[in-house]
């Protein structure tokens, strides 16, 4: 029985996976562009295979007010994001190249 619970508890979890993609084009890709390799209001650098801790590094400091010059655009995406949204954007846009 403890088997069961704890596959049914995993297979559940990977149903409800963030889609990393799905949260990019409804987040990003309006000012980044479809695969993350437009700048940004053309004030940001081209994101498009930044590695996955930079991007998540990049949004934590947004998150908290910090940044670079789109701070106050990006504070409000950012701060609407959750942990697992952010680990799979990063994902996403670290393997556009």
């Amino acid at each position: 029985m403890r088997k069961w619970l704890v596959l049914i508890v995993l297979f559940s979890t990977a149903l409800v996976a963030t889609d990393g993609e799905a949260v990019y084009k409804s987040k990003c890709a309006s000012c980044h562009g479809d695969r993350a390799s437009k700048s940004a209001l053309n004030k940001s650098q081209v994101i498009a295979g930044w590695d996955d801790q930079r991007i998540i590094q990049s949004i934590a400091d947004y998150k908290e007010g910090k940044g670079g010059p789109m701070k106050g655009i990006m504070k409000p995406i950012a701060t609407g994001l959750n942990d697992d949204d952010v680990k799979a954007v990063a994902k996403t846009i670290a393997s556009y190249k």
